[in-house]
């Protein structure tokens, strides 16, 4: 017996045991013996197209990497156990697919772009609950590809780009409005002028201006009042 392999023993048909220590074994001559490896092995999936749970087409692959636990049970429960490993673990990855989406939105905490280490979790959930029935156990699966559906990509990254501007044009409002505030604030507290609130409004109004826009601001010098 070879390391990480082992010896499943039958005799005349009916299952009597398995080596599995390497070493040189004796056993009845009658026994017909077939060698299973018990190494790990890796399997990486087609990339497959799904939808996701939002209805919106991706593709997706995965890795998974294995190895036989119970080797009566690959042999005697399925009949070809590494084609049984692929058929099932890509029927678990499009089924993980659909019921997750592609990214986050509001309200959906978990996404198949963002949350990797949860996504992986479940997916080796997913594929041991189908595979111990064959003597095997999965010691890891990730997603190694993610991508659009290639007739909505453009699409969507367009989706992406106008999400990005809008997160950062609330994160320049939020701190334009802390500037403002303390600018407020400040001109209160030291008494340095007293203003209305007409005249606050409009300080506000020009500050946010200034500190929202894109371009750089011209400064114009007003000689008049604000009430003429």
């Amino acid at each position: 017996v070879h390391p990480n392999e082992a010896k499943v023993l039958q005799l005349f048909g009916k299952y009597v045991g398995t080596a599995r220590d390497p070493g040189l074994k004796w056993a009845n001559p009658f026994y017909s013996k077939v060698s299973v490896s018990t190494r790990i092995r890796n399997f990486e999936s087609n990339q497959l197209k799904i939808n996701d749970a939002n209805g919106s087409p991706i593709e997706i692959a995965a890795v998974v990497v294995w190895k036989i636990f119970d080797t009566a049970e690959a042999l005697f429960e399925v009949d070809d156990y590494a084609g049984f490993v692929q058929i099932q673990s890509e029927s678990a990855l499009r089924n993980l697919g659909t019921r997750y989406p592609y990214e986050a939105h509001d309200g959906e905490p978990v996404a198949l772009r963002s949350n990797q280490a949860e996504i992986s979790g479940a997916l080796v959930r997913e594929i041991q609950d189908r595979l111990t029935t064959a003597g095997v156990t999965v010691i890891e699966a990730r997603i190694t590809h993610l991508a659009y559906a290639p007739e909505i990509a453009n699409a969507m990254l367009r989706r992406q780009q106008a999400s990005a501007i809008i997160a950062a044009r609330k994160q320049i409002v939020r701190g334009a409005v802390g500037m403002v505030k303390l600018a407020l604030e400040e001109l209160d507290e030291n008494n340095i002028v007293k203003l209305d609130e007409e005249r606050k409004a409009a300080m506000v109004s020009n500050l946010l201006v200034v500190l929202c826009s894109d371009e750089s601001a011209q400064p114009v010098l007003n000689t008049g009042s604000l009430y003429t």
